[in-house]
């Protein structure tokens, strides 16, 4: 029988709640608030502000919900794997912090793909951008889309509300505390929703431990002597999906290219006062990360050893196995924190997502930063901007519910492997070498890359004894894009010639 006594009533009190909360941060740090406050927040973030947001915008209702779930999924137990590609992601962000914050500083950039105008040329400029804008809607949807049916099932569909309402509220919602603010009020939000979503997690750990009647020693041990505690996947090799190297490659190019270049998540970044502050708030970040995703992993396990327990049936979904036992097999105080720390694991990441792509396109597309229009005319603009994008969000997700047909998690970081790896062929084509290119032959490159991608993606098992690319897709896409713009090189440029 279930200890919870969690209503939908009571789960829609706690939400409103929660969002009062989020109206109240906000109106305090948008007030007076400009397009340059909403864009980089006058760039006066505090360092660690920034980094603690940047946890819960970089995990997401994504991590919440289907990193605990992982755990236990698959043809064999995936147990800790995921942390191989956590540990991946601190070569990537050494690398953002000490080759990309350089040059985003030192051009004073805005928006991040400013740098492929610079370097390039216009047709550059707008290819990066508009994949940008392609990769954070997918990537945002999703994230808005796991959310979503979790409080369609457990909340909306006792009452009789459709889907397309839920989500409505959702991003309604989003759009009332960012739409002033943008960066200024994020920084702030997504500090306190961080916290939230921790504190959520590391509550429900203690609750299970009560549920089992053992401590905090007690339930390590049960991780130790489980099935789920292991961490390494050596002995796989390359075709297994596990292997060490191929998650830790796979996660430092994710890190580079889904943060490093990515302007929602660089967008924060460039609010600190100085390069020195944002390669401090980024190397606290790589380590509080750490330690985040361990503990996810370890309520996954705990997860799948309670429900072993007292016989709950693993969901087919594994992403359902979390809300499952926290909103029905828990006690209500727990499932109260499930609900926050899944609105917060939410918010923190669309919300961001929301006020990046607004910001660029406002910056990219509409040249806010070159026009000479008048302040008041330009903030209408965003305004028009931010609701557009708000309903492109709630399109989006809703047709993501007509497509749904596996795990959210696999989904996001395959498209992301399409729609970013252009994106990383231009930056390190960029940066790695200084030849000049024939600039409007670009968008071809770009639009070919994935479609090459995908097609030797498809044929690798026969091609390679068995070999999936999986997250490493990105790596295929970015070295097509970089030979492509080798071939569409400008041969009657000198080099020498090129500034930085």
């Amino acid at each position: 029988m279930s200890e919870s006594a969690l209503s939908p009533g009571l789960i829609l009190t706690v939400v409103a709640g929660y969002f009062l909360l989020l109206i109240l941060v906000s109106y305090w740090t948008s007030r007076n608030a400009d397009n340059q406050d909403f864009f980089i927040a006058g760039r006066k973030s505090p360092w660690i502000l920034v980094a603690v947001g940047m946890i819960g915008a970089s995990l997401s209702g994504v991590t919440f919900i289907s990193i605990p779930g992982v755990v236990g999924a698959g043809a064999k137990d995936q147990a800790f794997s995921y942390m191989q590609m956590v540990f991946g992601y601190l070569l990537g962000y050494f690398v953002i912090a000490t080759v990309l914050l350089p040059i985003y500083y030192r051009q004073n950039l805005t928006s991040i793909y400013t740098y492929l105008e610079r370097r390039f040329g216009f047709f550059s400029y707008k290819t990066g951008a508009a994949f940008f804008l392609l990769s954070r809607i997918v990537g945002a949807s999703f994230r808005l889309f796991l959310v979503a049916i979790v409080l369609q099932k457990f909340v909306m569909d006792p009452f009789g509300i459709p889907f397309i309402a839920t989500v409505g509220i959702t991003i309604v919602l989003i759009w009332l505390y960012t739409y002033s603010g943008g960066i200024k009020t994020i920084v702030w939000t997504d500090t306190l929703q961080t916290i939230c979503m921790l504190t959520a997690v590391s509550l429900t750990i203690l609750a299970i431990g009560k549920a089992l009647d053992t401590n905090i020693g007690g339930l390590i041990d049960r991780i130790q002597e489980s099935s789920y505690s292991k961490m390494f996947f050596f002995e796989g090799g390359w075709n297994d999906a596990n292997n060490f190297f191929k998650q830790f490659i796979s996660g430092a190019l994710i890190a580079i290219v889904m943060t490093g270049l990515d302007q929602d998540m660089m967008q924060k970044n460039l609010s600190c006062r100085s390069l020195k502050d944002a390669q401090k708030n980024v190397f606290l970040f790589s380590i509080i990360l750490i330690f985040a995703n361990l503990l996810f992993l370890s309520l996954g396990a705990l997860l799948y050893i309670y429900a072993g327990e007292i016989g709950i049936a693993i969901p087919e979904r594994t992403d359902q196995l979390f809300p499952l036992i926290a909103l029905q097999h828990l006690p209500t105080f727990t499932g109260v924190i499930f609900v926050i720390g899944l609105i917060a694991a939410a918010y923190s990441s669309a919300d961001s997502a929301l006020t990046a792509l607004t910001t660029s396109f406002c910056v990219d597309f509409l040249d806010f930063e070159k026009s000479e229009e008048k302040p008041d005319k330009l903030r209408k603009k965003r305004l028009i901007v931010h609701i557009c994008f708000s309903v492109i969000l709630l399109i989006t997700i809703v047709l993501f519910n007509q497509l749904d047909d596996g795990a959210v998690i696999s989904k996001i970081f395959v498209a992301a492997g399409y729609t970013y790896g252009p994106i990383l062929g231009l930056f390190a084509f960029g940066i790695l070498t200084n030849w000049q290119i024939r600039d409007r032959y670009v968008i071809v490159v770009c639009l070919l890359s994935p479609l090459i991608s995908y097609f030797i993606n498809g044929q690798s098992e026969n091609w390679f004894g068995g070999f999936q690319f999986g997250h490493m897709i990105i790596l295929l896409n970015g070295i097509i894009t970089f030979i492509g713009l080798l071939l569409i090189r400008n041969w009657n440029v000198s080099p020498n010639n090129l500034s930085d």
